[in-house]
């Protein structure tokens, strides 16, 4: 068949095709050159990202297909979804700015507690470490080689005691941490109970 004669063909059966009862669809969408292009044959995937419309064969929009969210606008649509679901979490695990306060010191009477228990056991082991050191003095005073198992007490004692410190001071920023945590769910419990803010 020739070509012009297949090219009218090729148009006619378009221009006939809302008549054969088949619901035609209609592909609005801009080109790189900022043309507004309708066609029967889809949106070019190069375009899809900008958005499109779907019409019906009388020009009427059936759907609207937005456009891709730009880097920042999903970044803010990901953060916007975390903070939902923070704040449903929150919700579920306060029903008022009371519980916040109860569940803080609860949890900082916790830390304060093992802190305590750490400060004990650190003044118990310098003690102990004071002890030995002294026995260890009075070999040296007579003359005598201090023993090796009293040294390696005396060592062994030594880094008990900077494990100790260690524990309490990982316990203190814990607490540290606790407080800025509660403190911060209380202060957007208050935003969404639409309550006023106050010091716990």
């Amino acid at each position: 068949m020739p070509a012009p004669l297949l090219t009218r063909c090729t148009l006619l059966c378009s221009l006939l095709l809302p008549l054969s009862g088949v619901a035609a669809e209609l592909y609005r969408y801009v080109d790189d050159k900022g043309v507004t292009v309708l066609s029967r044959q889809g949106v070019p995937p190069e375009f899809i990202g900008k958005g499109y419309e779907v019409l019906n064969d009388q020009g009427r929009v059936l759907r609207v297909i937005p456009p891709a969210p730009t880097p920042e606008e999903f970044a803010r649509m990901q953060a916007d979804k975390a903070r939902a679901s923070s704040d449903a979490q929150l919700l579920r695990l306060y029903t008022n700015l009371d519980d916040v306060d109860r569940a803080r010191e609860r949890k900082l009477a916790e830390l304060d507690a093992v802190t305590g228990v750490a400060r004990g056991n650190l003044q118990s082991v310098r003690t102990q470490q004071a002890n030995l050191q002294s026995q260890a003095a009075d070999h040296e005073r007579a003359g005598r080689q201090v023993p090796e198992h009293l040294l390696a007490q005396i060592n062994n004692l030594k880094e008990e005691q900077k494990r100790l410190q260690r524990d309490i001071a990982r316990y203190k920023e814990a607490r540290t941490q606790a407080e800025a945590g509660f403190a911060a769910d209380r202060a957007r419990l208050a935003e969404l109970f639409g309550e006023p803010q106050k010091k716990p």
